[in-house]
Formats: C-alpha cells, structure tokens, sequence
C-alpha cells in the first residue's frame, strides 16, 4: 500500500525544523499531530485526602518537568511557602534547569541524573538522611520505585497529576494509513474514544516495548516498532517503513 497520512499521537514538534518536518518533505507525507492523552492536576481535595503533609520533606525527586509544575502548583494551593533549604534530585539536566521557573537556580542544592532513576542513585544515597517526597502521576513506572527501594531510598510517594484520555470525537471519520504511538496511555485513550475501531488496513507504530506490548494484549497489529538497531528512532523506524511500501507499490 501507498502511505500518503500519518497521525503522531503527540503535540505538535515547536519548531518546524523536526525529523518529521523533514520525513513528510522527503516523501510528501502528510502527518499531523494530536495528543491522545492529557495531564490534569489533582484538586486540594484529594491532595488531602493522601494525607502528605508539604512541610515534612526535606527534599523532592524529580522525574519530569509536569512533576515540577504540580509540586509547586499544590504547595502553592496548600499556601506551603517551599524552604530555602530544599534540595531537589532531578532525573535530568533539563528537568534541573526547568526549576528555575520556580527557584533561584544557582541559590539552590540541586542534583541531576542524565536520563534515568538509575543514574539519580548515587548522588541520592551520599543524601540518605534527607526525607524524600516523589511527586507523581498515578501511572508512575514502576521502574522508578522499585529502583529507589532497591538502593534503600526512603521516600514517600504522593500523586498530584493524572493522565487522562483526550477528547477526539472529531476524528472519527478521518482516516490515516498510520498511527503513531508512545505509551499504552495512547492505546486506552484509542479505545475510550472508539470503542469498535478496527484496524483493518491502517499501520500501528509503538516506540519502547510497553507500548508494542499494549498495542499486542488490545489486539491490533502491530506494524512499526521503535527502537530498534536499524531504527533507535520513531521518524527512522517510518522511514524505513515508507520506503519498504514504496518498493512493493
């Protein structure tokens, strides 16, 4: 078959200048782009009802930028004034940067991993006395907890956000030869939407294994994965698929 539309179940890249930008140019592709899942904070209310008391903390883990906002969005709304003295373990140099949104950087005792809990641990056990709090959403990887108690972190785990499906009626009668997805959220928000969607002749990509394994238990094909050798990228990964589609037009 012809591939011609993509849908990539993600905001829209910033900048033009993107691997997808360039994919669709090369091949004169359409593909547009559409979360297919949303975060929303939880309400006081149920903050409460965690009973996490703010001030008991001496420092927070980090694992993202939207655990950043929601931290200091619900200590803000608990009229929690954040001490001076709080230390902050961030699982990466951008997450670490992003804090200056809220704090004065350079004034603060901040710590970054590269890209994993795992490269977090070291500077997290020269810091074992501290009394952690891991901000989260309520589909946190487990990974991240059980790596934390492997290495005999003490932390307290408090939920301030949740994914939650996106709203797509309006793309119920719209057709992509293939959908783009990143995480098994995608998958249950495809069937929230649409609860007798058949794939029939449409492709599915999944980048990282949890999502290739959603797309297999829900089951649909699965046609496109990501990363592989050949493919450590999304865009690498439909290239190769385009290319492939071209050959045996």
């Amino acid at each position: 078959m012809s591939i011609k539309t993509i849908l990539v179940s993600q905001p829209k890249p910033e900048n033009d200048k993107n691997p997808y930008a360039v994919l669709a140019e090369k091949y004169n592709l359409k593909i547009d782009f559409r979360p297919f899942i949303h975060v929303e904070g939880v309400d006081i209310t149920e903050f409460r009802t965690q009973r996490v008391d703010l001030s008991k903390f001496t420092a927070v883990i980090l694992t993202s930028k939207t655990a950043v906002d929601h931290y200091f969005r619900i200590a803000e709304e608990c009229r929690f004034e954040v001490p001076t003295t709080m230390k902050y373990f961030c699982i990466s140099e951008a997450v670490a940067y992003y804090l200056q949104k809220y704090v004065t950087y350079r004034k603060r005792k901040i710590f970054h991993g590269k890209q994993t809990i795992q490269d977090l641990i070291e500077p997290l056990k020269k810091h074992k006395k501290e009394i952690f709090l891991l901000p989260c959403s309520d589909i946190l990887r487990d990974s991240i907890p059980v790596t934390l108690e492997e290495n005999g972190i003490a932390f307290t785990k408090v939920v301030l956000f949740r994914t939650v499906a996106s709203d797509l009626s309006d793309l119920e009668d719209v057709y992509y030869d293939i959908l783009v997805f990143f995480s098994p959220s995608g998958i249950e928000s495809l069937f929230k939407n649409f609860p007798d969607f058949k794939q029939n002749n449409t492709k599915i990509a999944a980048f990282g294994p949890t999502t290739a394994k959603a797309i297999v238990d829900n089951n649909l094909r699965l046609d496109i994965h990501a990363p592989q050798p050949q493919a450590p990228s999304m865009t690498m990964a439909l290239e190769n698929f385009v290319k492939e589609a071209k050959k045996r037009k």
